[in-house]
């Protein structure tokens, strides 16, 4: 598992699903991977500010908007990872 140092975050990338007009829905082969939305994996302790450790208002398991174009893809034990900064998440997803 990743463990994430400073303000980073790992969050795994949600796949857009692809519906037709009668609400098939496609298979991920046929989807694009075009989505801004994660679901967090783990979280880093904060960065550090005039001192002082500023932890981030995240959690794992929480599914996430993030900035697109922004962060490093990884893959580990062959699954995909995307490595971001927490300035880079925008909102949270409340269900």
């Amino acid at each position: 598992m990743l463990k994430p140092l400073h303000d980073y975050v790992v969050l795994e990338k949600c796949k857009e699903e692809v519906k037709t007009q009668s609400g098939i829905i496609l298979t991920t082969g046929e989807a694009k991977d075009t989505s801004s939305m994660g679901v967090v994996t783990a979280v880093g302790p904060g960065k550090t500010e005039d001192g002082k450790l500023v932890p981030i208002d995240l959690k794992a398991g929480q599914k996430v908007i993030y900035k697109k174009y922004s962060g490093t893809e990884i893959s580990v034990d062959k699954k995909d990872y995307l490595l971001i900064s927490a300035g880079d998440i925008l909102a949270v997803v409340e269900d």
